[in-house]
């Protein structure tokens, strides 16, 4: 082996850690999405505390990759198609960390609505809406992998679905406040969950245009549509 094809190979390797770095990041983010999700809708406290401490290990995740990657761009010098692969690096470790905090304050939350009566049927539509994202994550981790731009380009475009259910939560979410004052409490978490959760159908777009650049060399050109999106349109991310 004489010393260019010496240098590709360790560039290679270099590569391929650091995309199991992501790839477990994704899997601990997958999991955290579910797990914060049933803590609500089982009353577990115990899930709900192990999504909030869980979070400093994603933390870790993002703060390795971009170590290694910073490396890499700093000793290896990369030319035009693999410095787009690391940077794609970078931008998909912020996104995974970000819908990590999300599932992490969900968990904040349930803590709290556990501590109320009940609200029948409330969270099964949270359940519902974040199996969506689960499994949108999960495809476009896969399309990363594959580069797969044909598969980013799907995710991108049921995360309108995701818009509509949350759309459709916070008119039940109105329903149930309407119907009895008592339930205002309980039902302004909720909407802040839900909130969360179309947050994370946010970062799992960007990272199927991430990969849709990665694969192909160019941005999609055109702006996704958002679902309908409801005149109480806030909560964003708590830390």
């Amino acid at each position: 082996m004489d010393n260019n094809e010496h240098i590709v190979a360790s560039f290679d390797r270099d590569l391929e850690g650091i995309q199991a770095l992501i790839m477990k990041m994704g899997g601990l983010v997958e999991s955290a999405i579910a797990d914060a999700t049933a803590a609500l809708e089982n009353r577990d406290e115990e899930l709900a505390l192990k999504v909030r401490k869980g979070d400093k290990a994603i933390d870790a995740l993002e703060e390795q990759v971009n170590e290694q990657a910073a490396l890499i761009l700093a000793l290896r010098q990369p030319t035009a198609g693999d410095l787009r692969t690391v940077l794609t690096v970078f931008r998909l470790s912020g996104s995974l960390e970000r819908i990590g905090d999300y599932a992490k304050n969900m968990a904040k939350r349930s803590g709290v609505v556990m501590q109320m009566q009940q609200i029948k049927g409330a969270a099964a539509g949270l359940r519902r809406m974040s199996r969506q994202v689960e499994l949108m994550l999960k495809d476009v981790l896969d399309a990363y992998i594959q580069r797969d731009a044909d598969l980013a380009a799907d995710v991108r475009e049921r995360d309108l679905e995701v818009d509509q259910m949350y759309s459709a939560l916070f008119r039940e979410y109105l329903t149930f406040m309407m119907e009895d004052p008592r339930n205002i409490t309980a039902c302004m978490h909720l909407h802040f969950m839900a909130k969360n959760i179309e947050r994370m159908g946010d970062h799992v777009t960007t990272i199927a245009e991430q990969v849709i650049y990665l694969a192909s060399g160019e941005y999609p050109d055109e702006d996704r549509v958002k679902g309908d999106r409801s005149p109480y349109d806030a909560g964003g991310a708590e830390t």
